[in-house]
């Protein structure tokens, strides 16, 4: 459940609480008017079911409220309440698969600022790659796969793609092209020192490596995973269910892809090179149009239930 706190101007504060009480996903409806001061108007309070929120969104920007007032909305973790849970039985659909696409694109948008923090997660998780890769050792792969911010910038990308808002989609190409040329700059850097400390040799990297090969071996399989993990991705930001990002950060293999890129280029071995730019650009791109795929199949579910109810409604 979301609540909502909504300034109207006086002229659209009826409109807007009729609108809201009509809606049978919005409870907990309180009006308090000439309340707000900045900008003045009518403060409007209450609780809306998440499988509803999306409707109720839509239809408060259509009054043009957020043009003269303004709309918040933020978790309500605990409701006790009978109306809340009639709320609930009444309006349409589950909870646990609403999709609020206004929540989503904030949420998304936040990742696709260049900032330091972002630059020094992804410089550190690829440098961790690298010595993985050079170890072959699946842990520290696996651990540079979780301290890997990239997946943020991607999930922008694809709400922007949806949404056809060029500006975000600009930022998120941004921050992605940087953000993997830095780190795979520093990881060049950092394996020419280690190599001068004499902890790691151009033989490591061209030894047998069993374990964590794959990463400069892309194959079919390598695309199927890519859009496995970009549809757990979406659907675990559309549903809130973020436990299930850590597994999908897991199974992407951009970031060790970068690192295996940045160590080949520090020994000069060209093909592995190659293989691991190739395995990168498979892995973004499959997640990219898995995230899309998403989207689009969660619209049309949405769409298609909203009409059957508008259906059953009418009859």
């Amino acid at each position: 459940m979301l609540h909502l706190r909504v300034i109207a101007p006086v002229d659209r504060s009826s409109e807007v609480v009729d609108l809201l009480a009509a809606e049978a996903g919005v409870t907990h409806l309180a009006v308090l008017p000439g309340a707000a001061r900045q900008p003045q108007g009518d403060l409007i309070l209450c609780d809306v079911v998440r499988e509803s929120a999306d409707r109720v969104l839509r239809s408060l920007q259509q009054l043009g409220v957020e043009a003269r007032g303004g709309i918040a909305a933020e978790d309500v973790e605990l409701t006790i309440s009978a109306s809340a849970d009639r709320a609930a039985e009444e309006a349409p659909g589950s909870g646990a698969d609403a999709v609020v696409w206004d929540e989503i694109a904030a949420k998304t948008g936040e990742q696709t600022e260049l900032s330091g923090t972002y630059l020094v997660l992804i410089v550190v998780a690829t440098m961790i790659a690298g010595i993985g890769v050079l170890l072959d050792q699946p842990i520290l792969i696996v651990g540079a796969m979780v301290v890997g911010p990239e997946f943020g910038p991607l999930a922008a990308l694809c709400v922007a793609l949806w949404r056809r808002r060029l500006d975000v989609i600009g930022r998120s190409v941004q921050a992605l092209a940087v953000g993997f040329l830095a780190a795979m700059v520093a990881t060049v850097l950092s394996t020419w020192a280690l190599n001068a400390a004499g902890l790691v040799t151009k033989e490591m990297l061209l030894a047998d490596r069993p374990l964590t090969d794959f990463i400069w071996r892309p194959d079919a399989l390598s695309w199927v995973v890519g859009l496995l993990a970009g549809v757990a991705g979406m659907l675990s930001l559309t549903s809130k269910k973020s436990g299930s990002l850590v597994g999908v950060l897991i199974s992407v293999t951009t970031v060790p892809a970068a690192a295996n890129v940045a160590v080949a280029v520090a020994y000069g071995v060209w093909d592995e090179a190659g293989g691991s730019a190739l395995q990168l650009v498979i892995n973004l791109g499959a997640i990219v149009v898995a995230g899309l795929l998403t989207l689009l199949v969660q619209q049309a579910w949405w769409w298609n239930l909203a009409r059957r109810t508008r259906r059953r409604a009418a009859g």
